[in-house]
C-alpha cells in the first residue's frame, strides 16, 4: 500500500466515525423525548421503534471501535494485510470493507468453515 492509499484511508475513516458519532448524538437527543400514548397499540409501536434503533446505535458503536483498530493498525504499518495468510489486502476489498482484517481467500475459507460448522449442529 503506498502513501497516497494509507493517506486516503486515513482521511476516510476518521471522517467515517465523525459522521457515525454525529448520527449517534442526534438519535440520543431524540430518545430523551418521553412520549405519552392512551394506545397501547401506539406505545407498542414506539417501543419498537426505540428498540430498533438502539440495535443500530449498537451496531454502529462497534463499527466505531472496529475503525478505531483499523486506524491503530494504520498507524503501526499491519493495515491492509491479512492476519491470516500476510498476503496484502487488495484495495477494491479495503475500499467496499475498510474495517477488514482478512483477504477476501482468507474470509471465503472462514465462511466456508463456518457453513460446515452449521451443518454438523
Amino acid at each position: 500500500m503506498n502513501t497516497q492509499d494509507r493517506d486516503f484511508f486515513k482521511r476516510f475513516l476518521h471522517e467515517r466515525i465523525e459522521e457515525l458519532r454525529a448520527e449517534a448524538g442526534k438519535a440520543v437527543g431524540t430518545m430523551d423525548e418521553e412520549e405519552n400514548f392512551p394506545d397501547p397499540t401506539d406505545r407498542a409501536a414506539m417501543e419498537s421503534n426505540r428498540n430498533s434503533m438502539l440495535r443500530m446505535r449498537d451496531r454502529e458503536r462497534k463499527l466505531i471501535f472496529k475503525m478505531e483498530e483499523a486506524l491503530e493498525r494504520l498507524e503501526a504499518g499491519e493495515y491492509g494485510v491479512c492476519e491470516e495468510c500476510g498476503e496484502e489486502i487488495g484495495i477494491a476489498r479495503l475500499k467496499a470493507r475498510p474495517v477488514t482484517t482478512l483477504c477476501i481467500q482468507c474470509k471465503s475459507d472462514q465462511e466456508d468453515e463456518e457453513k460446515k460448522a452449521r451443518r454438523v449442529v
